[in-house]
């Protein structure tokens, strides 16, 4: 494990309840009422993402120039909560410290834009991470491969020597699809069984010996695989 690549929203601070409250803002905004499966089918996806499911559910024409700037409004609003402070996941501030103790090189891959991930980072601290990687700074978004791919890059590593820590289905499946071995620590939405998944309650309870354990189990399993 020469590097950890942290997820943000519902990985390292509990901003996914902000999201609903921007989400809830939105809806009323145009008009409509957000329902819990909608809402969970946007958690982890990019603003191009979310506003296609948003103008679908409402029956909206999709127009560019429209859903753009309802994608404004959605980030600018959550914006100004993430300004008022955003909630640690348990455990996520003592694991930055340690790895940070621990000469661990840390990359950030979230699907938030470079705007809203800045000012996040006021919060959480920047100086952890030796990258960040937004969803508006690649050609595609999570669940694709890009944002993790990129960030191994920008570390110089190849993406299986690194491991990912995520909270979603959308951001899981990026990471695995770039390589990468993955802890998931799932939020409020159920991330399924998978053989290059390792999952845990929190990381209240892990320490960074813990964490190279789950690379070098994950790691192991892989090459079995494909032996």
């Amino acid at each position: 494990m020469r590097a950890v690549l942290w997820d943000m929203d519902g990985t390292l601070v509990d901003s996914e309840k902000l999201w609903d409250i921007a989400m809830h803002a939105l809806y009323a905004n145009m008009g409509g009422a957000l329902t819990a499966e909608v809402r969970e089918s946007t958690v982890g996806g990019s603003a191009e993402t979310v506003m296609r499911i948003v103008y679908d559910d409402l029956g909206l024409e999709p127009d560019p120039a429209a859903m753009a700037e309802s994608a404004d409004w959605l980030h600018d609003y959550t914006g100004e909560l993430f300004e008022q402070g955003l909630p640690w996941r348990p455990g996520a501030k003592e694991m930055l410290d340690a790895l940070t103790a621990d000469g661990v090189p840390m990359a950030l891959v979230t699907n938030t834009r470079r705007g809203l991930t800045e000012r996040a980072l006021k919060s959480i601290g920047s100086h952890y991470f030796t990258v960040s990687v937004c969803g508006d700074e690649v050609d595609r978004a999570k669940p694709a491969p890009d944002p993790y791919l990129t960030a191994a890059h920008l570390l110089g590593l190849p993406a299986e020597h690194c491991l990912a820590v995520e909270d979603s289905i959308t951001g899981t499946a990026s990471a695995e699809a770039a390589g990468c071995p993955v802890l998931v620590v799932p939020n409020d939405i159920e991330v399924p069984e998978g053989p290059g998944r390792w999952h845990a309650d929190s990381l209240a309870a892990l320490g960074v010996e813990d964490l190279r354990a789950v690379y070098q189990t994950l790691n192991s399993q892989a090459g079995e695989r494909t032996a």
